[in-house]
């Protein structure tokens, strides 16, 4: 199949569930922890721009990191580039997983979207 680059979280049920998925489909699987190694400004632009989707869609909502920092309130202030660095500042904030080939782009993990796309 394809090689795909997943950033994940190890201990994260979803992300394992995806990436046991993708592994099932024969996919190679190049594995970026994001508690570790957060992705750069560049590379989150990069994928941001490649998924289609909007940039709320990047946000890890249910996280206790977004709560603490009370981002609900504060997100509708910044604009795209500093929430793209805050982003990038702690892999925490970020909706996981995401599998990309270099053109599409996944967030989360839904079968039936990575039916669709992987």
């Amino acid at each position: 199949m394809s090689n795909l680059k997943v950033y994940h979280y190890p201990k994260c049920g979803t992300c394992r569930n995806a990436v046991k998925w993708l592994e099932a489909k024969g996919h190679e699987l190049e594995l970026q922890n994001l508690f570790e190694e957060a992705p750069t400004v560049d590379e989150l632009k990069e994928l941001i721009h490649h998924s289609g989707l909007e940039l709320k869609k990047f946000w890890n909502t249910s996280g206790d990191v977004y709560k603490e920092l009370k981002l609900k309130d504060k997100l509708p202030t910044l604009s795209a580039e500093e929430q793209i660095e805050l982003l990038a500042s702690n892999g925490r904030l970020i909706k996981r997983p995401i599998v990309t080939d270099g053109q599409r782009v996944t967030v989360g993990f839904k079968e039936e979207l990575y039916t669709e796309n992987w």
